[in-house]
């Protein structure tokens, strides 16, 4: 698809994406504030807005196990169980078992499973070696009840997928658009570095070291406490010291540095982060905005002209025809699909967000870029690829979704993994690459057609709409523990 190339420079690959053709040029193609092209610029992309919406510890397997043609399974392999766990089920001997189709809450079990249904896994780092067992992908039924594994054995609990009926907005999405069967976290963890991933391709704070796991307190970022935070890093051999990490209000480069370069605009959209003096009863609910960890996006204007307060400012923004090049969205506790929360308001959460691009004049010029940040220590039957660097391991396989009316419906087998989303975005407005998983991983834009005539859109059904979302109460809770 792509023709040969005159130039060694990724700004010749954005071109080929769009699906143009222009004249070797030494000078950049000059952008309008906001990331828009000069009317009738032929090397004007036909993406001009990726909206990336983080969702919450799914994995794959239980949340498209049996969708047509993607590589899912209701079967799964498990470890022996020591006796001394005292199971509902015995898993004497290393085996196979079905995997029980529940309710998005995580109800299905029967009474047998009454202490677990509903509860947070495993999901940091230990967990993932746990569930891993050198790739065996036979461990999660030895993990642990609880985010950080501090609970009771989680035995064939996490062994389940949920009824399609559920989340029928997400199979939708994925019959009419694109469903990427092999994406893969970038870390083996939880949602900290899941989020630092998605901003800055990778968490290296030496050539020796990554932050991986999640910091000791509340709020994750620049407004904890200095005196008492620190967060965990990962050796270049692989060691985990819990703990020993510096203070979360980090220096490195994240795509903020690139999209500003080029006058590109951005937005991430989440809930308000209260610093640690302000609000000890919710420190917890900005936990998801990840560039409160960013030094100099929180101790500059930034924070307040380009992260939110609210993820509903998404609808405004639209509304008045202000959205963003690039923009990330969080959502509220209840909204993000994240066991535990005793929650169905996910899917709707994300169909009120599709439908409010695909009903505005945005459409056809937008890609939704639809994921889950980890696994949340649920079964998956698909090993990681091999790592291509020591700091990306890569982690799980989780679920992506990729909206626009430049995708025929088809899944994608394509591995990807999370720094495949900008390694498209810095392709698509030549951005050049911040040289970590975003440089090695595959871009998203083979998923695309940008020969075909873009498509219309067609809405998404939800149980509860985007009016009842928006005017719902936010929580200012602590909507996740890892």
């Amino acid at each position: 698809m792509f023709m040969a190339m005159c130039a060694l420079h990724r700004s010749f690959i954005a071109t080929a994406i769009a699906g143009t053709i222009v004249a070797c040029s030494s000078s950049p193609v000059t952008t309008l504030p906001g990331g828009a092209f000069p009317i009738g610029d032929a090397s004007a992309p036909k993406i001009q807005h990726v909206v990336i919406v983080v969702q919450e510890n799914r994995s794959f397997d239980n949340f498209f196990a049996t969708f047509p043609g993607a590589d899912g399974t209701k079967v799964g392999k498990a470890a022996a169980i020591p006796a001394s766990y005292d199971c509902p089920i015995p898993v004497p001997s290393a085996t196979t078992i079905p995997l029980t189709e529940v309710d998005l809450l995580g109800n299905g079990f029967g009474s047998s499973f009454q202490d677990q249904q509903g509860q947070d896994l495993d999901h940091i780092h230990s967990g993932y070696v746990t569930d891993f067992d050198k790739s065996k992908m036979d461990g999660f039924d030895l993990q642990m009840l609880g985010a950080s594994g501090g609970g009771t054995p989680a035995c064939t609990y996490p062994y389940q997928y949920v009824n399609p009926a559920d989340i029928k907005p997400y199979w939708d999405m994925a019959k009419q658009y694109v469903l990427a069967d092999h994406a893969f976290q970038t870390q083996s963890s939880g949602s900290f570095t899941a989020h630092q991933d998605l901003i800055a391709g990778g968490t290296g704070i030496s050539s020796t070291e990554a932050l991986i796991d999640n910091p000791s307190y509340f709020p994750w970022g620049c407004d904890g406490n200095p005196q008492k935070e620190v967060t965990a890093i990962i050796t270049r051999g692989g060691q985990v010291k819990e703990f020993g990490g510096p203070f979360p209000c980090l220096a490195y480069t994240t795509m903020r540095d690139l999209l500003d370069a080029k006058s590109v605009s951005w937005k991430y959209y989440a809930m308000k982060v209260y610093p640690y003096t302000d609000c000890p009863a919710c420190e917890g609910a900005g936990i998801w905005s990840a560039f409160d960890a960013i030094k100099a996006v929180r101790y500059s204007s930034e924070w307040t002209k380009n992260v939110t307060k609210s993820p509903n400012d998404i609808f405004t923004d639209i509304s008045k025809k202000q959205l963003p090049a690039v923009s990330w969205i969080t959502p509220d506790g209840p909204n993000s699909d994240h066991p535990g929360s005793d929650s169905d308001k996910g899917p709707s959460w994300v169909a009120s967000i599709v439908n409010a691009v695909g009903e505005s004049s945005y459409w056809k010029t937008t890609a939704v870029v639809i994921l889950w940040d980890d696994w949340g220590g649920l079964y998956d039957h698909v090993a990681p690829p091999a790592p291509h660097t020591w700091q990306a391991s890569p982690g799980f396989r989780i679920p992506m979704l990729i909206v626009s009316p430049y995708v025929k419906p088809h899944v994608q087998h394509t591995v990807y993994e999370f720094g495949s989303i900008l390694h498209f975005i810095e392709d698509n407005w030549n951005l050049g690459t911040l040289g970590r998983s975003d440089e090695h991983a595959t871009s998203i834009g083979n998923s695309f057609d940008f020969s075909m005539s873009p498509r219309s859109f067609v809405k998404i059904d939800a149980k509860y709409s985007r009016d009842f979302l928006v005017h719902q109460p936010l929580s200012h809770e602590a909507p996740d523990t890892e």
